[in-house]
């Protein structure tokens, strides 16, 4: 069973940046898997963020692209999420997600968007708070 721990949320005023982690375990080395983030903040509803397919390539929302960069160190089962730039709009409860099988980083966007009931595994988030 895929289990995802994320760390490095905080607080932050706007402009500045943080750097999200997302340990997973439980992953064999067989697997293929799509992993993302997406957030949500208060009254509102799921949104993808950024996404990385096993071929390393990637996808972003449109909010995000030029500020948010995710990568990951397959060697150390982490997947990344550095936050630039950062806007109080930004604010929200990030989590990490992963989608097993051939899913591109789009179709795993759309997926944390609207079917994230769909995901493989989900973490429990890390709060992310930027003042103006």
């Amino acid at each position: 069973q895929v289990q995802l721990v994320e760390s490095g949320g905080g607080s932050v005023q706007a402009g500045g940046s943080l750097r999200l982690s997302c340990a997973a375990s439980g992953l064999t080395g067989s697997q293929t898997v799509t992993m993302g983030w997406f957030r949500q903040a208060p009254g509102k509803e799921h949104e993808g963020v950024a996404a990385i397919d096993s071929d390393g390539i990637t996808s972003y929302t449109d909010s995000v692209k030029g500020r948010f960069t995710i990568s990951q160190d397959s060697a150390k089962k982490t997947l990344y999420l550095q936050m630039n730039s950062l806007k109080p709009e930004d604010t929200a409860m990030y989590y990490c997600a992963a989608v097993t099988g051939y899913v591109t980083a789009i179709q795993a966007l759309g997926i944390m968007t609207r079917a994230p009931h769909a995901l493989s595994a989900r973490g429990q988030g890390t709060l992310v708070t930027v003042s103006s």
